[in-house]
């Protein structure tokens, strides 16, 4: 996708918000939303403290990723948008989904994010094994 249509990707390299914002704002865009997924040291399948986590995905998540992309791009014309999710093993703190859409009025551009953020987290197949402070862990996502 050129720099204009932004990115969709799944990867292992650290997330970077400032390279997203870049990939979708111009001069002519008003709004610029963003969302940052990251890693928390609690969660409601976790019995104790999470100290961090492994993301896996299948080999098929990248693919669906850009066709989630492209969906809301579809639903939604008036955007340019972006997001990535990582994975591998991230620490508490560490960014695990990015999403930056722009527009020139905010209301498309929220809706826009929202929409792409959702179907993300919905449908891309990626799994989280989750670490506790006591050396439990859990598989969450299967």
């Amino acid at each position: 996708m050129g720099p204009s249509l932004g990115f969709a990707e799944v990867t292992d390299a650290p997330l970077d918000l400032a390279a997203h914002v870049a990939a979708v704002s111009s001069r002519a865009d008003g709004a610029v939303v963003t969302f940052i997924g990251q890693v928390r040291d609690h969660d409601p399948d976790a019995a104790d403290t999470v100290t961090g986590l492994d993301y896996s995905a299948h080999p098929d998540a990248g693919r669906i990723i850009g066709e989630i992309a492209d969906r809301v791009r579809a639903q939604h014309p008036l955007v340019k948008l972006c997001v990535s999710h990582r994975i591998g093993h991230l620490e508490v703190g560490d960014l695990a989904l990015v999403a930056a859409v722009a527009s020139a009025h905010r209301a498309v551009a929220f809706a826009a994010c929202e929409a792409l953020v959702e179907a993300v987290k919905a449908e891309v197949p990626i799994w989280k094994k989750q670490y506790e402070i006591g050396g439990a862990h859990t598989w969450v996502g299967l």
